[in-house]
């Protein structure tokens, strides 16, 4: 798992990919087919639940894609379950400290590395791959913090300093929130402050990720230094579309400035 997606990391090329919101298999089968490297199946938000993770999942088995899930906390459930249903990686969202990716590293590794627990679940093929499974697990399995609150950016050091921190993903609107500014997409200072840090995790052989809100914003993020760039989410992409073009009709439209 992640092979693809590691490479680029380590080339320092791009890996493009796509935020997923909807339950439909068949984004998963579109986003392999388009060549891109990454998708993050987002349980945080929405309705998304674990049978849709597992139908994502099959869907991209057979490709090289990687299937990331952001989990809707730091709790050992959610952790363990979608690991056991295939995940290749976890996002961990509202990282306010190094101990907290330390935490969900304890729950999605196996011992000694930490304390994940055996199971014959999908990820083992039912039992019929247990043993090439837990042999790869802990070295192949990606977390990816999310820097999204002020305290992970006075944090930011130490949570980069992690073993086997390969990655960290920002999300502007929410740390523009953190900072007093809630509904902006990336207010005043705050996209410096991100830049910055992405520098800061580049010297050290670490990617940074975004979610890019249109084409333009795409090539900006690439040019910006960032190694993974999320072209946007399934549902915003579809409104942002048909936004566009009830625009080109002349036709009054909700402005799309999220992705």
């Amino acid at each position: 798992m992640n092979e693809k997606l590691r490479a680029k990391i380590a080339a320092d090329e791009t890996a493009y990919g796509l935020w997923v919101t909807m339950e439909s298999p068949a984004v998963i089968e579109v986003a392999a087919e388009l060549g891109l490297d990454w998708v993050v199946i987002d349980l945080e938000h929405g309705y998304l639940s674990y049978e849709h993770v597992a139908n994502h999942l099959r869907a991209a088995k057979g490709t090289d894609l990687s299937v990331i899930v952001r989990v809707p906390s730091h709790d050992l459930e959610p952790t363990k379950r979608v690991l056991d249903l295939g995940a290749h990686g976890l996002v961990v969202p509202l990282v306010r400290s190094a101990a907290d990716v330390e935490q969900i590293q304890k729950y999605a590794y196996y011992p000694p590395r930490g304390e994940r627990g055996l199971g014959g679940e999908r990820n083992v093929r039912w039992g019929l791959g247990l043993e090439d499974y837990i042999k790869r697990a802990n070295d192949e399995i990606m977390i990816f913090p999310m820097i999204e609150v002020k305290e992970a950016t006075a944090a930011f050091d130490d949570i980069i300093a992690l073993d086997q921190v390969e990655a960290v993903i920002f999300g502007p609107g929410d740390l523009s929130s953190s900072y007093g500014h809630l509904g902006q997409w990336e207010a005043p200072g705050v996209g410096e402050e991100i830049l910055e840090l992405v520098g800061r995790a580049k010297a050290k052989g670490i990617a940074s990720a975004v979610v890019a809100r249109n084409a333009d914003d795409v090539v900006a993020r690439r040019d910006q230094g960032f190694g993974m760039v999320a072209l946007g989410s399934d549902a915003g992409m579809i409104v942002r579309h048909v936004s566009d073009i009830g625009k080109a009709l002349g036709r009054t439209t909700v402005d799309h400035r999220w992705f």
